[in-house]
């Protein structure tokens, strides 16, 4: 029998995949704004996280296994021009936009320790990138088999440096600063677009659900306690912050995680301080591109995209999406990103996404709650709306508080529009002329689980199912006898 996951597991896949060398750069710039009082929106933002992993947690009760994920939730709750304009916005382009961030990141480390070298930051970005995109074509996912080492080793080292230097143990020169920038409620509530991004991620635990012993306990409270570790961690961090980091030199840095770490233990903290971020660079880009591919798929096999994006190569990788996510990331790093202030707009230009989705899927909830009120869920959490609403509101307004300068602000809502409108003009066309269906009926949820199956490949589009190899045969043996009625087997 196949060893289930554990809690432990769980956790690590969690902590993995939000923990990144680009949340550094975001606890550095929140605290140097306000100080140690960007505690406190670390805190609420970590909260509405919360309220959305329950709401996942729902979801994934109700609709199981599904590969596309938030795409398949929406399509059975809003329809597919919903589904469309989400997906490809609240993940595509935010995954899109994070890994580039992501690599910039990686691209300013190496740059800053190896500062003696003629070589641009986004020239080692690039790099990275292309090299973990060709690993990715060839089924190679070296890190996944790490994956507990890293997650526990990394946010081990982070909590480990946070509270030596809140303890003020380190070798370093104690710096005499003011603690408290600023404790007003705007200016605390004005960081929350940045904070958000520190939590980002956790669904990315929902995929493995189906491997975890006892899920219906052990995925909402892993998630739960990824994020409150995480946060712990962060606290820790930004109390260091405050007794060895000056205020002006952490805001200016884009690499402020280096340089807590130099200053914290001098040549000791710069090279361990780099081994992890390289680390959490490394192992966040390399997840982000696997991802999307997966769900490029995923949404292909529900006609939300093209069906070129499940071709796969002999190795199994569904590439076209892959190799679509990594040329688009490898442009946006050629035109340099080098200052902090260029890595934090495109961090907050892809919150608004990200968030922007989470509303979407407490919408999810509400409506198939109301729809199928008694269908079976392993997951349910308790105070019927309540939690969804809150989570909506909550995340509307870190949409509106996304960045305290009303220009930076202005610009981040005028892309959001200008990609929404494009976007909604694709969904428009795709869906018209296409799938031909309506564009705001959803699907019934039999619908979207049966479009998961080899079979309803093989029946709905047999010139693709051969393109892509699907055998008939084991499609048929593998599907209950209740396929055709759309029920779920017992």
């Amino acid at each position: 029998m196949r060893k289930k996951l554990g809690l432990p597991s769980i956790i690590a896949t969690g902590v993995g995949l939000i923990v990144a060398t680009s949340c550094l750069l975001s606890i550095g710039q929140g605290s140097a704004a306000i100080g140690t009082p960007f505690i406190i929106t670390m805190t609420i933002a970590c909260a509405f996280n919360i309220l959305t992993a329950l709401s996942i947690c729902e979801l994934n009760a109700l609709m199981p296994n599904l590969t596309g994920g938030m795409a398949q939730y929406t399509l059975a709750s809003f329809g597919p021009f919903v589904a469309i304009v989400i997906t490809v916005g609240g993940y595509l382009t935010c995954q899109t936009i994070m890994g580039s961030s992501e690599a910039a990141m990686f691209g300013n480390t190496l740059s800053s320790v190896f500062s003696g070298i003629p070589i641009s930051g986004s020239v080692y970005s690039i790099v990275l990138i292309i090299l973990l995109a060709v690993l990715n074509l060839f089924g190679v996912d070296m890190f996944a088999r790490i994956q507990n080492i890293v997650a526990y080793g990394l946010i081990g080292s982070l909590m480990l440096l946070g509270i030596l230097g809140t303890l003020r143990l380190g070798t370093g020169t104690v710096v005499e600063q003011a603690a408290v920038l600023s404790s007003s409620p705007k200016d605390v509530f004005s960081l929350l677009g940045l904070a958000f991004f520190l939590f980002i991620g956790v669904e990315f635990i929902v995929p493995i659900s189906t491997q975890v012993d006892n899920p219906r306990k052990k995925v909402p409270l892993g998630m739960v306690i990824s994020l409150v570790a995480i946060l712990v961690m962060q606290i820790f961090v930004t109390l260091g912050f405050h007794n060895y980091t000056p205020w002006d030199e952490l805001g200016a840095s884009t690499v402020p995680h280096i340089l807590y770490g130099s200053l914290l233990y001098g040549k000791a903290g710069t090279a361990w301080m780099t081994v992890i971020s390289l680390l959490a660079v490394i192992s966040t880009i390399n997840t982000a591109l696997f991802s999307i591919s997966q769900i490029c798929a995923g949404m292909a096999k529900i006609n939300l995209l093209p069906s070129v994006f499940m071709n796969c190569n002999r190795r199994g990788t569904p590439y076209v999406g892959l190799l679509l996510v990594s040329s688009v990331m490898v442009l946006i790093n050629a035109v340099g990103l080098s200052t902090s202030d260029e890595v934090t707009f495109l961090i907050l230009t892809g919150c608004t996404f990200w968030i922007f989705s989470y509303i979407t899927l407490h919408g999810d909830v509400l409506i198939l709650r109301k729809r199928l009120p008694k269908a079976p869920r392993t997951f349910k959490f308790p105070f019927g709306p309540v939690i969804p609403i809150i989570g909506i509101l909550g995340n509307a307004f870190m949409i509106w508080n996304i960045d305290p300068d009303p220009a930076v602000k202005q610009k981040i809502y005028l892309i959001f529009l200008i990609v929404l409108a494009i976007l909604s003009v694709y969904a428009v066309i795709w869906i018209r002329l296409i799938i031909k269906r309506p564009l705001f009926k959803a699907y019934q949820i039999k619908e979207v689980m049966a479009m998961e199956s080899d079979l309803y490949q093989v029946t709905h589009n047999p010139k693709i199912a051969k393109r892509l190899h699907i055998n008939p045969e084991p499609a048929m043996e593998s599907v209950p006898a209740d396929f055709n009625t759309g029920t779920r087997p017992e």
